[in-house]
């Protein structure tokens, strides 16, 4: 996802190759497309491999009873998360097509009646306002929010205006059901993981609840901190998420079970040094970050890729620490080869 910054970049670049002859003016552009073509299949490999290693998405395999019933809900939950992406595209489109081929070149007066309405609900969604004065609305003369895509469609499709109120609470109830997964696995795992297994292995099941609601609570205070200071733009941080966990999670779960020498002690290392380099990378080149630490050094990307997308290189390192790190470790034993074999064949029932 491009950056202020790094847009600025590529504007001064544009205005120096402008100055030059037309074959460097055309190299310029070929190197500003490849790596603008870099950029997206890198950002769409860690938005791919990050979500199959955020951690609330993987609980959600444990209300299935058994491995094979979970991969046939896997499965299903691909089909639905296919249609979702393949038809966000179509409507994008047949709302492009409806501004400029419906509203651009009418007159003000005729104007849909969804126009009105939805500039009353909030001008910062839709807006438009006749700056020539020329009666007819003009494509520059309208200004429309991201979000009125999706609310307003069923209402431009002739559609009851109550539709977009369902839509909107669907919406809604996608954001809090995410919120909700992300807030139970983060104190679950601040109180079992880090508060039961390394600080307090007495702890009664009375104080690990106790502890898990307090941590909850913490959790829940610091993300809408963070949410209402915006340091950010909030797509970068829902992003750099996936990377986070693409880089950190993702090469132990697939190591962890296609290959049976994976062990412990290599699991740690890639963990480690995917994250590490993951975070390295971002906060040695992403504007924010480099604010928030008091970095002065120039940004350097590697081969062009905006920090955004920084599991690209934690995934890759990651794989092969685990690899390295296993092979100089002893084997894991035949309890741990048995567990992974199961979860690869389970049996019926």
């Amino acid at each position: 996802m491009p950056r202020a910054s790094n847009g600025a970049v590529r504007s001064s670049t544009t205005r120096r190759a402008r100055g030059r002859s037309p074959a460097c003016r055309r190299t310029a552009e070929r190197q500003a497309f490849d790596e603008s073509r870099r950029n997206f299949f890198a950002l769409v490999f860690c938005l791919m491999v990050g979500t199959a290693a955020l951690p609330h998405i993987l609980v959600r395999s444990y209300t299935t009873p058994t491995v094979r019933e979970a991969r046939a809900s896997v499965a299903w939950s691909l089909v639905f998360i296919f249609l979702l992406y393949v038809t966000a595209p179509a409507l994008a489109l047949l709302v492009k097509y409806e501004v400029f081929n419906v509203l651009v070149g009418t007159p003000f007066d005729r104007l849909p009646a969804w126009i009105s309405n939805w500039a009353k609900v909030d001008p910062s969604l839709l807006s438009v306002l006749d700056v020539n004065h020329d009666g007819v609305l003009q494509l520059g003369e309208m200004r429309i929010g991201g979000d009125i895509v999706v609310l307003a469609t069923p209402e431009i499709g002739g559609l009851p205006y109550v539709v977009s109120a369902l839509v909107a609470a669907g919406g809604v109830a996608a954001a809090l059901s995410t919120a909700d997964g992300l807030l139970l696995t983060i104190a679950n795992a601040l109180s079992h993981d880090l508060y039961y297994k390394l600080i307090n292995n007495n702890a009664t099941a009375s104080q690990r609840v106790t502890i898990s609601k307090v941590m909850l609570l913490v959790v829940a205070l610091a993300a809408a901190a963070l949410a209402a200071s915006r340091p950010v733009d909030i797509v970068f941080i829902v992003s750099a998420a996936f990377s986070v966990a693409a880089a950190a999670f993702f090469p132990a779960l697939v190591m962890g079970v296609f290959w049976p020498r994976a062990n412990r002690h290599g699991a740690v290392a890639g963990m480690v040094a995917g994250l590490g380099i993951t975070i390295y990378y971002m906060v040695r080149n992403e504007p924010w970050l480099r604010g928030a630490f008091r970095i002065t050094a120039p940004v350097e990307l590697w081969w062009g890729v905006q920090p955004i997308s920084a599991a690209v290189f934690g995934v890759p390192l990651g794989l092969a620490a685990i690899l390295l790190v296993s092979l100089l470790t002893p084997a894991p034993g035949a309890q741990a080869k048995s567990f992974v074999e199961r979860l690869r064949y389970p049996k019926a029932g």
